[in-house]
């Protein structure tokens, strides 16, 4: 699966994008993230508040309870805020 990261997440983590083989066991978007948090503290830090990061699947906005099930894309984003 393919892994995006925008804004504040792409900074921490350092990346823009990477593949990635979560282990079967991760079936979740919430479960994904834990998952991303353990692979250093880039990825800690840019997911800290898993329920303030902005996830889509498929580029279909997606919940932590979200199931990832056979998805190519997973992105993520920052809190949006507006002014």
């Amino acid at each position: 699966m393919k892994a995006r990261y925008f804004a504040s997440v792409r900074e921490r983590i350092g990346l823009a994008e990477e593949e990635v083989a979560p282990p079967s066991e991760v079936s979740t978007v919430g479960e994904l993230i834990a998952w991303l948090c353990g692979r250093g503290e880039g990825y800690a830090l840019a997911l800290a508040d898993a329920a303030k990061v902005r996830v889509a699947l498929d580029q279909t906005h997606a919940r932590l309870d979200s199931p990832i099930g056979q998805a190519r894309e997973v992105a993520f984003f920052p809190p949006m805020t507006g002014g």
